[in-house]
């Protein structure tokens, strides 16, 4: 059985689609093991608890508020993880950059998917910034990809899987949102197929 963690911070689609997707025999001999959020807020982990999977809720604050280096949050977090004996971490909406104290314990068994073409639009707000240069006239399509994380960098691969999203004249910025997420849920699943031997 491949066993995924998958880390979430916020509403949780891409939880939901891998947890349906395993549901399904989509994801063959695959099951999400735990979910790991770093807000305790976030709706994903209603949504896994709903789905009976154990859930971890691991803040940076308190290690911040003690003047902890990020190397610590990352190094618990990883000890935390390991009684789950997990074959590949999921990054869907994690909302932090893992420095290696947390990587070098999951080589090339992280991944994480980005909600723009390899090279465009790194970090936060990629759809938003997508469409204000669609608007510029300066792009006529985004996209979405999957790729590893296997060291510090922000959304630069190396990546397993992308395509390409559209962008159509009479598109606002929330249709063109649905579209992405919507190919985020299909193109994430594929990427796992991929990594796991599954295809």
């Amino acid at each position: 059985m491949n066993r995924l963690a998958v880390l979430i911070s916020g509403s949780g689609t891409n939880l939901q689609a891998i947890l349906d997707a395993c549901a399904s025999g989509e994801l063959p001999d695959t099951q999400v093991a735990v979910v790991v959020s770093n807000r305790i807020a976030a709706y994903g982990l209603q949504r896994a608890k709903a789905c009976g999977v154990p859930t971890l809720y691991h803040p940076l604050k308190p290690y911040r508020d003690a003047g902890r280096p990020r190397e610590e949050y990352d190094a618990d977090l990883a000890a935390k993880l390991a009684p789950y004996a997990v074959a590949l971490v999921c990054l869907a909406g994690w909302m932090h950059v893992f420095s290696m104290a947390f990587l070098k314990h999951y080589p090339q068994r992280v991944i994480n998917i980005h909600p723009a073409l390899p090279g465009a639009f790194p970090g936060m707000h990629a759809i938003e910034r997508a469409y204000e240069a669609y608007l510029r006239g300066e792009i006529s399509h985004t996209g979405v990809m999957v790729h590893y994380a296997p060291d510090e960098g922000v959304d630069v691969g190396p990546v397993i899987v992308q395509r390409v999203v559209p962008i159509c004249p009479d598109d606002t910025l929330e249709t063109l949102e649905a579209r992405i997420h919507a190919t985020e849920h299909a193109l994430y699943i594929e990427a796992i197929r991929q990594v796991l031997g599954l295809t």
